[in-house]
């Protein structure tokens, strides 16, 4: 998926520049890394791959549940920085979302 163009509800916002992994928790992809420089003064902002709502590998695409404008308010991820759990709580809060490690609590109390 590296360099698939990432759609957006209302349009394209750039490409997968890379992804983070947790290697804590079977080497779970967290984060799509997502590089807006062919759309929005070229800044780099994670989205979670629970947006993800299909992958066209003959088209490249990427086609994720959010506005463009979420996209362009998100906080900027700069490469190498330390994405701890404030980060993702802002992160996801951002989005309107609760984030994976609630989800998996409230599914190991049901």
């Amino acid at each position: 998926m590296k360099g698939h163009h990432i759609h957006a509800r209302d349009g394209e916002v750039g490409h997968v520049q890379g992804f983070l992994v947790d290697d804590d928790y079977l080497w779970s992809v967290r984060y799509l890394i997502v590089n807006t420089s062919n759309w929005w003064l070229g800044h780099q902002v994670l989205v979670s791959p629970e947006r993800i709502k299909d992958v066209s590998w003959a088209e490249s695409t990427v086609n994720i549940d959010l506005e463009r404008q979420a996209i362009k308010d998100a906080p900027v991820f700069e490469e190498g920085a330390l994405v701890d759990r404030d980060t993702e709580l802002s992160l996801y809060n951002h989005y309107g979302r609760s984030g994976y490690w609630q989800n998996n609590q409230e599914r190991a109390v049901a």
